[in-house]
């Protein structure tokens, strides 16, 4: 029986390039400097439609035109800016969904109405107090241990609050496997002093966390069959006295769970997990334009061991390239210069 392969994904047709373009801006890449009649020869391919590819790629900003020669610019400058533009039209995308999310209160009522007759009351129970968000989670978690729970924190005064009155009592639900606890925190709530080790002693209770540059809101969901929403969406919990909404609707709970798993997938470990900071050094240096024998010479080793570190950051990030690697440790919080 006849099995056909489906032929490997191209990468770069995320950021736009076609196979052909992709081919010929490989070739500009190996020639750096070259003429259509040089590229049209070192691809078997005519001119004519040599020269539509490089116009576009032109366009595109990944290869440069100067006196009829066709030169590359620096991967890590020309997909960066590719990357970024793609970046923020997944960020618009999001919003568009935070939009979506918001105006869920306002259908409530509408699917409460017609669920009423099938179903009975659709449970919406109004909150308020920080002990009683807290708590409830960990009264629900002793009905059923171990209760999954996704939690966002998308801001100073939640984490402030969080990490200094309560993440203990999480922490030993956790820990007792009462919890099961994954996380997505705003980066810049790492910054409150005692946050680091709050989160260190979740994780090593068994927590997952992860950190987002923007969190759109705090919310949370419990197991299959209950969820919790802000009085505001998008406002901060003590702002608004920790009014929220405990949701037990499928409707509301499923909406809620794939928003948490989109930013989960879009969300880097925390930035001060990672192993080596030999590897980071390296990253550092590449990212400033220096090939390996310049990096070598400016640590004081050996060009074997720059590439080793290379070798091991992409094993780490789970990368093929050592620009993926970049992008990948930039993205995870790993070349800031107040990273460990």
């Amino acid at each position: 029986m006849r099995t056909d392969t489906p032929p490997p994904h191209d990468p770069l047709e995320t950021l736009g390039l076609t196979p052909a373009q992709t081919a010929l801006y490989n070739a500009v890449l190996r020639l750096h400097r070259a003429t259509c009649a040089e590229l049209a020869e070192a691809t078997d391919r005519s001119p004519e439609p040599l020269g539509r590819e490089l116009a576009a790629l032109v366009r595109l900003g990944v290869v440069d035109e100067q006196g009829g020669e066709y030169l590359a610019r620096h991967p890590a400058a020309a997909l960066g800016r590719l990357i970024a533009d793609r970046l923020d039209r997944l960020a618009a995308e999001s919003r568009r969904i935070d939009t979506v999310l918001g105006s869920i209160r306002s259908l409530i009522h509408q699917y409460d109405a017609g669920l009423d007759h099938q179903s009975g009351d659709f449970a919406v129970d109004l909150v308020s107090g920080a002990d009683e968000l807290y708590e409830s989670v960990i009264g629900m978690a002793v009905q059923a241990p171990p209760l999954e729970l996704l939690y966002t924190v998308p801001d100073k005064r939640t984490m402030s609050d969080f990490a200094h009155r309560y993440a203990d009592q999480w922490i030993g639900a956790q820990r007792a496997g009462l919890l099961s606890c994954r996380v997505v925190v705003a980066v810049r709530t790492l910054e409150i002093p005692g946050v680091r080790d709050k989160l260190d002693r979740f994780s090593l209770a068994g927590a997952e966390i992860r950190t987002l540059g923007t969190v759109p809101s705090w919310f949370l969901v419990a197991g299959s069959g209950a969820a919790g929403m802000p009085a505001q969406w998008g406002g901060t919990l003590p702002e608004n006295a920790y009014h929220f909404h405990l949701v037990r609707a499928v409707i509301v709970v499923a909406a809620l769970r794939s928003l948490f798993e989109e930013l989960w997938a879009r969300a880097a470990p925390l930035p001060w997990t990672h192993r080596d900071d030999g590897v980071v050094r390296v990253l550092r240096l590449a990212g400033q334009g220096m090939p390996d024998e310049m990096i070598a010479r400016q640590l004081g080793i050996s060009v074997r061991t720059v590439r080793a570190r290379f070798a091991d950051a992409m094993a780490e990030l789970g990368v093929q390239t050592r620009f993926q690697a970049g992008v990948e440790a930039a993205r995870r919080g790993w070349l800031s210069r107040d990273a460990p």
